[in-house]
């Protein structure tokens, strides 16, 4: 049997407080419509996932799901699963599913296409576990009440009937439309992760509920001190005598803290992004390489979290420098200022570093990732 996922993303999303529509506003790095389209288009019953989007929003969906099939849905919501089925003509199985959910597991996934065996349509529901009243304060028995999410599953042609034949008013959700029309729809479990998001505290709260991992890596480098160059250090240009010679402008703590950064994420070194080989890099400004790191470690749903940076000279002396140094620092990985530490050491005039003739650098860079 063929199943088609239909994500409804078409919404303005004007009250979660994005400058963005909230389906593609990043949540715990990654656009909120990433999240669940990942996990539709990873399970092994779902043929093929659709997001249906509203007009003019095709850059914002390229930019969060490169190569994602999309149509264009209309001013409701049951105009945009229309849309969204008639793209999907010759499913046998349609999932309907809430781009405002980020969270959804496997499981129900598992559950809603087991109920499509023995009935037309499934929902998943919650329990209500409030005391509820109505408007005049008349308890209401809540053990018949039921808090519905989505996806919701359906069997393709009581779905298109459904639609087909509607007469009611705006409908809030499909199951509606199928019991209407005399199909039959399974109540299976939900899950809590499936709370929706709407406002900006739900932005905050569905943060809080992914599941992160730390990671901590180092990195370390060295450069030649040298006459005729100057000396950048930790993104800021500082005066002396000599400065460091490299490839790029051999800014020491950048390339050791973007080796650290790197090494969280497993993605190489410096070098392999970056390669001394290539002509675009002569004299470049290393807090692109470091930017760079961020990029890749957000594009997994991570973020840094902490740097700390250790120095190893003679000269210059690193204090007077050192506010400057942070701030640059925390500039570049979106940190305030108390999550850089930069420090610096003598060797005691032994080694290279203590015969003043270059500067070695120590990094470790702490991240935040969702769990495997």
């Amino acid at each position: 049997m063929t199943t088609v996922a239909l994500i409804v993303a078409a919404g303005k999303g004007e009250r979660s407080g994005s400058a963005l529509p909230k389906q593609f506003a990043p949540l715990a790095g990654r656009p909120m419509v990433a999240w669940s389209h990942a996990t539709l288009a990873a399970h092994s019953a779902v043929d093929e996932v659709i997001v249906v989007i509203g007009a003019g929003q095709e850059a914002m969906l390229a930019a969060a799901l490169p190569g994602a099939r999309h149509v264009t849905g209309g001013a409701r919501r049951q105009d945009s699963v229309r849309a969204g089925l008639d793209a999907a003509a010759g499913a046998d199985r349609i999932l309907i599913h809430d781009a405002a959910r980020p969270f959804l597991s496997p499981a129900v996934i598992d559950r809603l296409l087991a109920a499509l065996d023995t009935h037309d349509g499934a929902v998943p529901v919650l329990p209500v576990p409030d005391t509820l009243v109505s408007q005049d304060g008349t308890p209401v028995d809540r053990a018949a009440l039921r808090r519905v999410q989505t996806p919701q599953a359906f069997r393709a042609p009581a779905l298109a009937r459904a639609h087909g034949g509607w007469q009611g008013g705006e409908a809030t959700d499909d199951a509606q439309m199928v019991r209407a029309a005399g199909g039959s729809v399974a109540l299976v479990e939900g899950d809590t992760m499936l709370e929706k998001v709407t406002y900006p505290a739900d932005f905050a709260a569905a943060e809080a509920r992914v599941a992160m991992e730390t990671r901590s890596a180092s990195g370390f480098d060295v450069h030649r001190l040298e006459d005729g160059e100057e000396l950048w250090l930790g993104g800021v240009r500082i005066p002396h005598h000599r400065g460091l010679s490299g490839h790029s402008d051999a800014d020491v703590a950048l390339h050791a803290i973007t080796d650290a950064v790197l090494g969280t994420i497993a993605a190489g070194d410096i070098g392999t992004h970056f390669p001394p080989s290539d002509p675009r890099w002569r004299g470049a400004e290393s807090g692109q390489f470091l930017s760079h790191a961020r990029g890749l470690v957000e594009a997994k749903g991570g973020r840094v979290t902490f740097v700390d940076l250790t120095l190893m000279c003679e000269a210059p002396k690193i204090g007077p420098h050192r506010t400057a140094m942070q701030a640059r620092i925390a500039e570049l990985l979106g940190l305030t200022t108390d999550r850089v530490s930069v420090k610096a050491t003598t060797t005691e005039k032994l080694g290279f570093t203590g015969r003043g003739e270059g500067i070695a650098a120590q990094a470790v860079a702490t991240v935040r990732l969702p769990a495997a």
